[in-house]
């Protein structure tokens, strides 16, 4: 068995949350190029359900080759058969008596 780790990044997404940062869609596929350049397995490169850039972004990257790197959109996701949790209206309000 060979150890190994992989990685999957989230800069593109993350990365573009701080206060101050715009990344442009240049910016992203320069980045990602960098990334896969360091050999990073899995870059998220946004959430293009929400914004156009993300869109954009996808549509130029299809026309790049990364040798190491596959991208991924963000999305929803748990893990494969598991059950969403559900939790009664009952056990999120307190049900005791607040004495005064």
């Amino acid at each position: 068995m060979t150890d190994r780790v992989e990685i999957y990044d989230t800069t593109l997404r993350d990365g573009s949350q701080g206060l101050g940062i715009s990344f442009s869609v240049l910016d992203k596929l320069r980045i990602a190029e960098r990334l896969d350049a360091f050999g990073v397995q899995y870059i998220e490169g946004g959430w293009p359900g929400s914004n156009p850039k993300d869109v954009e972004f996808f549509d130029e990257a299809k026309r790049r080759t990364f040798r190491h790197a596959k991208l991924a959109a963000f999305g929803a996701t748990r893990r494969k058969a598991s059950r969403r949790k559900t939790t009664s209206r009952s056990a999120c309000s307190s049900t005791r008596k607040r004495r005064s």
